[in-house]
C-alpha cells in the first residue's frame, strides 16, 4: 500500500486502487497526552478515540510514503507533528542501539521508501534542521530509504503529481 499524508488539501489525480491520500487538515486528531498506554495498558492501540486512530495502522502497514507538509522551524508543522507523534501505538516500548542512539523497535511495520514534501519559504538553517530530523526520525518510521524535496508552496501539487506518476509508472 501507498500513503499520503498531507498538511493540506492537494489537487492530485490517483489513479491506481494501492494509493491512499489523507488530507490531515479535514480530520479531528488531538494531541498525545504521554499517557504511554499504547505501551502498557493497550499495546498498538491510542486510548483517545479520534481520527488518528485509523491513520496510524495505515502508516503501519504502507511500504511507500509522501508526507508533505509546510517546514515551521525545521520541523514540520502542527498537522503533521501531531499525527507522527500519535503514531507511537505502531512503536514498542522497548529500544534498540542504533549508531550510539537510542531508537524504538517497531510493532510489525512494514519496511518503507519515503519521500518527504517539505514546503514553505525555508531558510538554508532550517533545512539542514529538517534534513538531520527526518534523518533520525528515519530510524523509528523504518524507512529503508527517503528523499526530502523542498519546494515553495506554488509548486507543490505539481510535485506531488509527480511523485505520484513515478509510483504509477
Amino acid at each position: 500500500m501507498k500513503l499520503i499524508l498531507s498538511d493540506k488539501p492537494i489537487n492530485i489525480e490517483i489513479k491506481k486502487d494501492d494509493i491512499k491520500f489523507i488530507d490531515l487538515s479535514s480530520l479531528k486528531i488531538t494531541n498525545c497526552i504521554g499517557c504511554l498506554d499504547c505501551w502498557t495498558k493497550t499495546p498498538g492501540k491510542c486510548i483517545i478515540r479520534d481520527d488518528a486512530v485509523r491513520i496510524y495502522p495505515d502508516i503501519a502497514k504502507s511500504n511507500t510514503l509522501l508526507y508533505i507538509s509546510r517546514i515551521k522551524y525545521g520541523c514540520y508543522d502542527t498537522v503533521m507533528k501531531t499525527m507522527l507523534e500519535r503514531a507511537i501505538p505502531i512503536q514498542q516500548a522497548f529500544i534498540r542501539i542504533v549508531s550510539g542512539e537510542t531508537h524504538h523497535i517497531q510493532r510489525n511495520v512494514a519496511p518503507k521508501h519515503a519521500t518527504i514534501i517539505a514546503y514553505g519559504d525555508i531558510s538554508e538553517e532550517e533545512k539542514k534542521i529538517f534534513k538531520n530530523l527526518i534523518s533520525r526520525n528515519s530510524l523509528n518510521m523504518m524507512f529503508e530509504n527517503y528523499n526530502i524535496i523542498f519546494a515553495k508552496e506554488l509548486q507543490l501539487e505539481k510535485i506531488v503529481n509527480d511523485v505520484v506518476a513515478k509510483w504509477e509508472a
